[in-house]
């Protein structure tokens, strides 16, 4: 199997504004980064699947006429810190968080440990499907997760994975069921 890891394309957001579960704008940009992703993918998929929210249904949407949404796929819950900017949140609370944001949620959010619960969950699922060409639009966290997981990276540093909006990390199966990553 084949599957496509797509970050969705660049959203309009000011700077530090935290939009993990907010729907947000997509940047002017995104026919440009569409057709670059789209040169990167094969035509021939067997299915799309997405986040719910609509920064990526948009990107699959404009991939393949029909797609799958999966709640699984979506980005960390902020909870009560969705829509603010990191300035507005409260120190001593943010301060908590990110001492082990793994295992400690902002306000009415989830941690990491939830996250990864839930995305492992539609990763396991998706490795035994039957097939052989798959495109996942979803979210830089998302990704940072799978590819955590696969390369055995704690999640107190998985941030050090780099993901940029549109990028496309490959995962293919290859020899007794070792998964190789490629970014493309």
């Amino acid at each position: 199997m084949k599957i496509y890891l797509i970050r969705h394309t660049t959203p309009a957001i000011p700077k530090g504004f935290i939009y993990g579960r907010t729907d947000v704008p997509l940047a002017d940009t995104f026919n440009q980064e569409l057709n670059t992703i789209r040169q990167k993918l094969p035509s021939d998929l067997d299915v799309v699947y997405t986040s719910p929210s609509a920064r990526c249904t948009r990107l699959a949407g404009s991939m393949a006429l029909e797609f799958k949404t999966d709640e699984r796929l979506y980005e960390v819950n902020f909870g009560q810190w969705e829509g603010k900017s990191w300035d507005t949140v409260e120190p001593k609370a943010l301060n908590t968080w990110m001492e082990d944001f793994v295992n400690t949620p902002p306000p009415e959010g989830e941690s990491m440990v939830q996250m990864q619960e839930r995305v492992l969950s539609f990763w396991q699922e998706l490795l035994l499907q039957p097939f052989a060409k798959v495109a996942v639009v979803t979210h830089g966290g998302v990704i940072r997760l799978i590819l955590a997981y696969i390369n055995n990276i704690p999640l107190k540093v998985s941030f050090d994975l780099k993901i940029s909006y549109g990028d496309i990390f490959l995962i293919k199966t290859a020899f007794a069921g070792k998964l190789l990553i490629e970014h493309l």
